[in-house]
């Protein structure tokens, strides 16, 4: 067993990448429940981006196109959701899961040709002299772009929530959808357009995991991003920087289990492999209970179906 063998800085920088696709379907999915809205199929939309994008990204020869196709692809599949859930009033828990279950499906029959090819490399930012910084540079200032795209995406989203009109209206409806109505506010509109951004962020998440982490198709290769995504935005109690933080802290644990691993801790691979959902399930329960469950802040209407009528 080596541990003087793990870099902290390197630790500390494929932390970030690791809790990037996280991060990015988290996001995405807290805007979606707080327009009030259960969307269970975060996983799917992400395989579905990561497939989409990839395949666009090979034949292009351009990520910017593969996750740009990526983002349009999760936004397509997360519409299918919206017309069951807004339209045809079925269950949102069944609909998002049946979404996951066919996400999955299609990504492996659209994929078959593109096991094992290599796509387009995406370059690192180039940040000048604060890449020079010691520890820092190689931690912090070494990263592709959509790294820092994510970080600002999530305080656009915090600002959006807080401070904008649209934001407003969108966490009104997802309180009261009725009292939204009488007021004069689109609830099937608002929820509409929260459900595509909940599934452009879903496909951005996983291209980045089909072109810049791994990088390769495989399937099924978003192995549960989707679900710790949803789980993260209980643990966040649907606020845009505890998501942060807690993709931070889930991808802090991933990349330790791997480092142990590779520094030849003598601990079983699998337990290492099962660690990161065994804390996630762990933090859940935590929260969950006693007096932090009074801290948890969900939408009132969250999962509810919202009639005009009513």
């Amino acid at each position: 067993m080596i541990l003087g063998s793990i870099n902290p800085a390197v630790l500390l920088a494929a932390l970030m990448v690791a809790a990037t696709p996280i991060l990015l379907a988290a996001i995405g999915e807290l805007v979606v429940e707080k327009s009030g809205v259960l969307n269970l199929g975060v996983e799917g939309m992400m395989i579905m981006g990561a497939c989409v994008g990839f395949i666009i990204a090979v034949n292009s020869g351009s990520p910017l196109l593969g996750f740009i196709g990526a983002a349009l692809g999760g936004m397509a599949l997360s519409l299918l959701f919206a017309l069951l859930t807004q339209a045809l009033m079925t269950n949102q828990v069944a609909s998002g899961l049946a979404l996951t279950l066919f996400g999955l499906g299609l990504s492996a029959l659209l994929g078959q040709k593109y096991v094992g090819i290599t796509p387009p490399r995406t370059p690192k930012l180039d940040l000048g002299v604060l890449s020079d910084i010691p520890f820092l540079g190689r931690a912090v200032f070494s990263h592709d772009i959509v790294v820092y795209l994510t970080i600002a995406l999530v305080a656009a989203v915090w600002w959006f929530l807080k401070y904008s009109r649209a934001g407003m209206i969108l966490r009104a409806v997802g309180e009261n959808h009725d009292a939204a109505h009488g007021l004069g506010y689109h609830v099937k509109r608002v929820r509409v357009l929260a459900i595509m951004f909940g599934g452009a962020c879903a496909g951005l998440g996983g291209a980045y995991l089909s072109l810049i982490r791994v990088p390769q198709w495989t399937e099924g290769m978003t192995v549960g991003a989707g679900w710790i995504a949803l789980a993260l935005v209980v643990f966040a109690s649907w606020r845009p920087w505890r998501a942060m933080a807690g993709a931070y802290l889930f991808g802090g644990v991933v990349v330790l289990q791997l480092n142990l691993q590779a520094a030849g801790v003598r601990i079983p691979v699998e337990y290492l492999s099962m660690s990161p959902y065994l804390i996630t399930i762990f933090v859940l329960v935590l929260i969950s209970s006693g007096k932090a469950r009074g801290s948890l802040n969900a939408p009132g209407s969250l999962n509810r179906p919202f009639h005009a009528s009513s």
